[in-house]
């Protein structure tokens, strides 16, 4: 049977609905909980399957009309036809399974969930660029729906930073009109509180008439225009060419704000209105007291370092990679902060015999990729350290890192909240606050 129709069960830690067929799993994309649909079967897997959804018989009271015109095409968020209330309670669900199901914990008490805008908030992403010779043209976006191999056809992005997000289309064919179009491989756009950067990825020389038509585009829509010729380290301004990227973050109280300058292809949260708020949340469970050391895990360009180091006595963060840590301590100096040192540091290896290590902190922050923290955790915190705030992007590691905490370390977990730091997306970004028991 290709066709049939059911009833919506669930919604999918990815975004997708849940159904049953027998004694079988089905996901479909687009529906939601409560929904009566007519699906048809897409590919069927060992253990669960895959349909399409070609109706919905009876809708949910909290479906709402994406706004993205290319929504059903691209890939880039997933949940717009879900109300961004429902979305948030969504993610809280998600979150509390993983903590009780993976770590065998709960919170002593639930955050309020962390939102801001659910629109144009995107301010760092990639773009993929591929010439379709059937077109005759190049497109530029994320990878299409159900195909990723392929780019979707955009005009627009509804949650791009709306430096950019309306001019897609324009940017697009900008690119078709070089002579190297077939040879963009990718755009990465970064914006700071002031101009954003475009970082073009060139397989091969750009012309002179390239880079005019590059600047042009640039000047036009008031866009700066990075040229990557190889790796990283190759990425270098076109115009203007004395621009830098900054922006300033703040702990919610006068005197707390701090100016962070990045490269164009350095990590910084995606949100920065939600990065605002998260600052302001963390510092507040973190509590951090003018006798206190504190040390930041995976610190990057020093985002929760250098806020903190306003109210602490010392901190030091850690993180793998030297340009950013470089980065970390030129913006400490920026800030006329001599209580921040940094460090470079694998922490997906032992570490337990570093300097930093061994010292007695007084409090810690996590901020770990995907992966987690549990390798850190093998040998932190000691046991002078009373109070841990955990910032994660991936609640399954969360939620193991958690277990380690309270059953193995003697640690409460006090208080945890997601926050909403990818509106119309199934990603879940969480916060908690663990103190010794």
């Amino acid at each position: 049977m290709n066709e049939f129709e059911t009833t919506i069960v669930d919604l999918g830690h990815d975004g997708r609905g849940v159904a049953r067929q027998g004694d079988k799993v089905v996901f479909v994309a687009g529906a939601l909980p409560g929904e009566q649909v007519r699906l048809r079967m897409r590919k069927r897997h060992r253990h669960y399957d895959e349909a399409e959804l070609l109706e919905v018989l009876t809708a949910s009271p909290d479906r709402v009309e994406p706004r993205c015109q290319h929504y059903q095409q691209c890939s880039g968020c997933s949940l717009q036809h879900l109300a961004p209330a429902a979305q948030i309670e969504a993610k809280q669900r998600v979150l509390a399974d993983n903590f009780q199901r993976i770590g065998k914990v709960s919170p002593e008490s639930w955050l309020p969930p962390l939102t801001d805008s659910p629109w144009g908030y995107r301010r760092r992403g990639r773009l993929s660029v591929r010439h379709v010779a059937k077109k005759g043209r190049v497109l530029v976006g994320f990878r299409e729906e159900g195909n990723p191999r392929f780019v979707a056809d955009i005009q627009r992005c509804e949650v791009m930073h709306p430096a950019l997000g309306p001019h897609i289309g324009a940017l697009a064919d900008m690119i078709s009109g070089l002579q190297a179009g077939a040879d963009i491989a990718q755009v990465e756009f970064a914006a700071g509180d002031g101009r954003m950067a475009l970082v073009f990825r060139h397989l091969k020389p750009l012309s002179d008439a390239d880079q005019a038509a590059m600047v042009r585009f640039g000047q036009a829509h008031e866009l700066a225009i990075y040229l990557q010729p190889g790796g990283n380290d190759s990425v270098h301004p076109l115009w203007p060419q004395d621009m830098q990227l900054s922006f300033s973050i703040g702990g919610g109280r006068p005197g707390d704000d701090v100016s962070l300058a990045f490269r164009p292809l350095d990590f910084v949260q995606v949100n920065a209105g939600m990065n605002h708020k998260m600052m302001a949340q963390a510092l507040d469970l973190l509590d951090p007291q003018p006798t206190d050391k504190v040390l930041d895990l995976f610190c990057g360009l020093g985002n929760f370092s250098l806020p903190i180091a306003r109210r602490a006595a010392r901190v030091v963060g850690v993180e793998g990679e030297h340009g950013l840590v470089e980065r970390a301590a030129q913006n400490a100096a920026r800030n006329g902060l001599d209580n921040a040192g940094f460090h470079v540091a694998n922490l997906f290896e032992d570490q337990r015999n570093t300097a930093w290590a061994r010292e007695d902190w007084d409090s810690i922050l996590l901020d770990p990729p995907r992966a987690g923290a549990d390798k850190v955790l093998a040998y932190l915190p000691r046991k002078k350290t009373r109070r841990l705030v955990y910032v994660s992007c991936h609640p399954g590691s969360l939620a193991r890192d958690a277990g380690l905490l309270v059953h193995e370390h003697g640690f409460r977990l006090v208080k945890a909240g997601v926050m909403d730091m990818f509106p119309h997306t199934a990603h879940v970004e969480s916060i908690a606050l663990f103190e010794r028991a």
